[in-house]
C-alpha cells in the first residue's frame, strides 16, 4: 500500500527561517496534486526567527493574491506559535488569532519563558539531568495548558526537544480536538511515542515541516514511522491511499 498527504499545514517560508518564498512552496504543492497547503511561519516569540508581526499583512496579502491564481488548491496563512511556560502559553496576543486562518504550535528552543535552558541540558544528558520528573512534569503542564486555553489546530512535533508525558498530552488534544503531528523533518514522535499517543483517543496528521519549497507535501518517513508503530493509518487525517 503506498500512500501520499492530501494537505500540508505546516510549512516554512523566508518569512521566518525557510529558504523559499509562499508562492514557491505553493507552486510546488499544486504540482503534487495536494488539496490545501497552509505557510506556518515561526510565531513572533522566537528571539533568532520569529516572523515580523508588522509583516503579517503582507503575508496575508500575498496569500489572497495567490488564490486568485492558483484555484485548484486551498491556500491557508497559520503561524507555527511558541509554546510558553507563562501566560496564556503562546507567544501570540489573543487579539492575534484573528490574523491567521487557524493556528499551530509547538515547543521550540530560542523562546524566552520557554524553559529551554533545562531541556537543552536534559536532552544532551538525560541519565545525569537532576530532577528530570520534575522538569517533565512542568513541561506537560506547559503544554496541556496551551491546548486547553487557545484554539490550536496541530500540535507540532510533541516531545521533541524536551522531556514530555506524551500520553497526558496525547489526551489533551484529543479532547479538544486538536492533532497530533507525525513530522517528516523531526524524530519525534517516534514509533515509541505514537504507540502511547494512540492510547489516547486522538487523531494524527503528517506535515512536511518543509523548510525549502521542495520539500512541500513529503512523508515517506512519517508513513514509515506509523507503519513501524502499527498506527491504524485511518487516524491520520491528511492519509490517502494510491
Amino acid at each position: 500500500m503506498k500512500y501520499k498527504i492530501k494537505y500540508d499545514y505546516h510549512t516554512h517560508t523566508a518569512y521566518s527561517h525557510g529558504k523559499g518564498t509562499i508562492e514557491e512552496n505553493v507552486r510546488v504543492a499544486a504540482s503534487k496534486g495536494l488539496q490545501g497547503i497552509a505557510i506556518s511561519d515561526h510565531g513572533p516569540g522566537h528571539v533568532l526567527f520569529g516572523i515580523d508581526r508588522k509583516k503579517v499583512a503582507d503575508m496575508r496579502e500575498e496569500i489572497e493574491e495567490l488564490r486568485s491564481v492558483f484555484a485548484d488548491i486551498e491556500i491557508f496563512l497559520s503561524v507555527e506559535a511558541n509554546i510558553l511556560n507563562v501566560g496564556k502559553r503562546l507567544d501570540l496576543d489573543e487579539a492575534e488569532f484573528s490574523y491567521y486562518d487557524f493556528i499551530i504550535a509547538g515547543y521550540h528552543y530560542g523562546v524566552r519563558n520557554g524553559s529551554c535552558t533545562a531541556n537543552f541540558l536534559y536532552s544532551r544528558c538525560p541519565l545525569w539531568f537532576p530532577g528530570s520528573q520534575k522538569l517533565k512534569n512542568k513541561n506537560t503542564d506547559m503544554v496541556v495548558r496551551a491546548i486547553y486555553e487557545n484554539p490550536i489546530k496541530i500540535l507540532t512535533h510533541p516531545g521533541d526537544k524536551g522531556h514530555f508525558d506524551i500520553y497526558e498530552i496525547a489526551k489533551a488534544c484529543g479532547e479538544r480536538g486538536t492533532f497530533l503531528e507525525i513530522n517528516e523533518n523531526h524524530r519525534q514522535l517516534n514509533a515509541e511515542g505514537i504507540r502511547t499517543a494512540a492510547k489516547a483517543d486522538v487523531r494524527f496528521i503528517i506535515s512536511s515541516d518543509a523548510h525549502r519549497p521542495g520539500r512541500v507535501g513529503a512523508c515517506e518517513s512519517s508513513v514509515k514511522i506509523a507503519l513501524e508503530a502499527g498506527l491504524d493509518m485511518c487516524r491520520i487525517v491528511n492519509l490517502a491511499e494510491y
